[in-house]
């Protein structure tokens, strides 16, 4: 399989660029089928539908190296006429006091180890890459002063599969301290590597204003929120084409997704929610048991639409804070000056966060709420709970109950990290923004919705089953039915549903696809 080249520039690097770099490598996870003696499924693997990650390279564009070399010139001739933050002062309270000329060729070391305090579980590796695609990323933007050999032996990492230990719990949301501390101990070669093939990269020489500059952001948190915001788009995707297989299912009519009932209130989401799910149908379908179908299915664009909305606000936030050079200080090469300021602050991540897992919860809720329609006679004229064989049986009752438990972990995920407050160093840092808990949060949120809408899938495909119908294999609907259907045990008879609701989670990539 031929190697992708992800070019790292400071200016120009998308979202996608920071999760593709962040998964290089991963493995597929395999679907999990029942045994040939007791169930039908074809002897399939998902990653003939998925294919594994293709291996990945990650290089630095010389222009970006360019630009971080000026600014660390920058900075070493400004520091000799001017107090300049964590160079040659301390920081926090400690802002006011200057660094002895006796103690300087130790501060920064001093700085590292002092910050080096990150507590509770160790972050996943997946993280900890997306954390150096973006340090890399923003050091290539030219505002750090720091030794442009930081992004170097960062991109080597990505390279080699060598990262550094960092540990979740320390940041607030006014810059990831304590994680860059930890990996910038291991640049220097004072903490080992992990993993990783071949030779580590080799330690870097740290100078005294490297260590702040380094630290100077809040990569741990924008990686994380890239990584979530992956995921929910990607779920955001799948639910559209679940919501059109359940509308097949109750007989459902498509008149609330008409063009014209959108044009009549045209929120961007709502219409592009709207055309899609006319697109997914492959034409217009009349209801024709009710005159109006339930809230799962008639206000699906009013409420899916805003979640729609609230990711690609998101992907906007991430696009900029990617390629942003908001350290503390700024160090301006073009003009031989620095500035203190608090772009550091992630207030507009933490709030873009907070909006989308609100709106998810949302969405969220209409899933659960056609899983009742699925499990309920008057809508499949089927028996209750989609049960087959002997009477009084169960069928899927249990994942009403399992897809609800999923929905209250996803509630707690939603409360919005931005109503929390903390004054810090002595009084000095008296506001943080919390966007590492929703980073965070965020993750969790795409981990419960992700078992929300598996429990709907199961139900779906096996209602469709009982019924007898086959989607339109003319129509994108009939295309995903007939890609995850052969996937899922069609035994009805009452047994556990835990295994077909594990391969509904990964199949739910694929019909992100569709």
């Amino acid at each position: 399989m031929a190697s992708r080249m992800i070019t790292l520039d400071g200016t120009r690097t998308r979202p996608a660029d920071i999760t593709d770099i962040a998964r290089a490598g991963a493995a597929v996870p395999p679907v999990r089928t029942a045994p040939a003696a007791a169930s039908p499924l074809p002897a399939l693997s998902l990653p003939a539908a998925v294919p594994p990650t293709a291996p990945l390279a990650v290089s630095l564009a010389a222009e970006g190296l360019d630009r971080a070399a000026a600014a660390y010139k920058a900075a070493k001739e400004i520091v000799m006429r001017r107090p300049v933050y964590g160079r040659n002062t301390g920081v926090g309270a400690n802002r006011g006091e200057g660094v002895a000329e006796a103690d300087s060729d130790t501060h920064g070391l001093r700085l590292l180890r002092s910050h080096a305090g990150g507590i509770g579980p160790l972050v996943p590796a997946t993280q900890v890459r997306a954390m150096l695609a973006v340090r890399a990323n923003q050091i290539l933007a030219g505002g750090a002063g720091l030794q442009p050999a930081f992004a170097e032996v960062l991109a080597h990492a990505l390279n080699s599969g060598h990262l550094p230990e960092v540990h979740e719990i320390g940041a607030i949301g006014t810059g990831d301290l304590t994680a860059l501390a930890e990996a910038g101990l291991t640049l220097i070669g004072e903490r080992p590597w992990t993993g990783g093939q071949g030779s580590p990269p080799a330690p870097i020489t740290l100078e005294t204003g490297d260590a702040l500059a380094f630290c100077s952001s809040s990569a741990l948190t924008i990686g994380q929120a890239a990584l979530g915001w992956s995921d929910i788009t990607a779920l955001l995707r799948a639910t559209q084409v679940i919501t059109a297989l359940s509308l097949l299912a109750v007989d459902g009519g498509t008149e609330p997704y008409d063009e014209q009932v959108h044009a009549g209130r045209p929120h961007p989401g709502n219409i592009a929610v709207g055309a899609e799910m006319r697109r997914l149908l492959g034409g217009p379908r009349h209801a024709t048991a009710r005159v109006q179908d339930p809230f799962g299915y008639r206000c699906f664009p009013q409420v899916h639409g805003p979640a729609v909305e609230a990711a690609a606000a998101l992907e906007r936030v991430l696009d900029i804070e990617i390629n942003s050079a908001s350290e503390n200080p700024l160090v301006s090469a073009a003009h031989g000056t620095v500035h203190h300021h608090g772009g550091f602050h992630q207030a507009t991540l933490g709030l873009g966060l907070d909006h989308l897992r609100v709106a998810l919860l949302h969405t969220a809720h209409l899933s659960t709420a056609r899983l009742a329609t699925l499990v309920e006679p008057a809508f499949t004229g089927l028996r209750p709970f989609l049960a087959e064989g002997a009477s009084a049986s169960s069928g899927v009752m249990i994942l009403e109950y399992s897809a609800n438990s999923a929905l209250a972990q996803l509630r707690n995920a939603a409360y919005p990290a931005a109503l929390g407050h903390a004054v810090l160093s002595r009084g000095v840092e008296e506001h943080a923004s919390f966007a590492s808990q929703s980073a965070r949060q965020t993750l969790q949120a795409a981990t419960a919705y992700r078992l929300v809408l598996a429990c709907e899938l199961v139900a779906v495909v096996r209602a469709l089953r009982q019924r007898g119908i086959t989607p339109d294999p003319k129509a994108p609907v009939g295309t995903a039915f007939a890609k995850v259907a052969p996937y899922l045990d069609p035994r009805a008879e009452d047994r556990s549903l835990s295994p077909d609701v594990e391969t509904a989670t990964t199949l739910l990539d694929v019909l992100a696809d569709i």
